[in-house]
């Protein structure tokens, strides 16, 4: 499915100069405020959003963390997607896993392979905290588990999981256009175990060994008791999408629930926390 904005004006904004912490700073706060893609020429990192949806005041605190000058034009309709292709590059973790684009060649010498549609750099792999969750998850055990992917967005997430051997994953999130885009992910991706829901928090009684949710603190933070309770005795709860100083929060919240947690990873101020029940 070809994705095209349609009949919509929209703001790009243009950060330089901006370094590659701030890059991968900007993509996840933006990605959470409605930024609909990047695009980094390296000297100039672009972000762009539909104008109707472009809020100032929310913006500029966000951007007042990164630190990074910033200016503004608006810019006509045109096929994201060949926009995409002109600047998404393989995600390598290496003899691990490729996360590419069905453009790009396979990549040998990996034991897995996913396939992503490029419409957002957040979910593509290419972010710190898919990242760190990709990292974490190679560490652990999937095989024969049950998975709950708790704001699956792109869906690759819950693509590696099967890949590693999850023997069923529910993958939910609220967001139409993600849910789109990762039913497409998981048709390119031949996923049979991964079952795609649009809901905007965790159902009750099911439960899990498993949970993966890469979203944000507030969200986190909201769904916390239903987070622990869909965890099987003995399940692993994978935290991410937190920056360096959520960890804090994160663990005081979650401290009478499930303890402290069992790994703690940071990449460019973005961190993972793991605990288990």
């Amino acid at each position: 499915m070809a994705f095209f904005i349609m009949d919509r004006k929209f703001l790009a904004v243009h950060f330089s100069p901006v370094s590659e912490a701030q890059k991968d700073l900007l993509t996840g706060l933006l990605s959470q405020a409605g930024f609909e893609g990047f695009e980094d020429n390296e000297e100039v990192f672009s972000a762009f959003i539909d104008a109707a949806k472009f809020d100032p005041s929310e913006f500029e605190s966000l951007v007042s963390v990164v630190g990074a000058t910033h200016s503004f034009s608006y810019i006509k309709e045109e096929n994201w997607n060949a926009k995409w292709e002109s600047s998404f590059e393989p995600v390598i973790l290496p003899g691990k896993v490729t996360v590419r684009a069905s453009f790009h060649e396979p990549v040998t010498g990996v034991e897995h392979e996913i396939i992503i549609t490029p419409k957002m750099s957040f979910g593509t792999g290419h972010h710190a905290t898919t990242w760190l969750m990709m990292e974490e998850m190679l560490t652990r055990d999937f095989k024969g588990k049950s998975v709950f992917d708790f704001g699956t967005g792109t869906g690759i997430l819950a693509i590696l999981a099967e890949k590693l051997g999850a023997k069923s994953v529910e993958a939910v999130d609220n967001d139409p256009w993600s849910l789109d885009n990762a039913a497409e992910n998981l048709e390119n991706n031949q996923s049979k175990k991964v079952h795609l829901y649009g809901l905007e928090t965790i159902p009750p009684g099911e439960k899990f060994d498993i949970l993966i949710a890469n979203i944000n603190k507030i969200v986190i933070l909201e769904n916390r008791l239903k987070l622990v309770e869909a965890l099987k005795p003995g399940g692993l709860l994978l935290l991410s999408g937190l920056m360096t100083e959520d960890r804090d929060d994160i663990e005081k919240a979650f401290f009478p629930l499930v303890g402290k947690p069992l790994i703690f990873r940071e990449k460019n101020n973005w961190i993972i926390l793991t605990f288990t029940l």
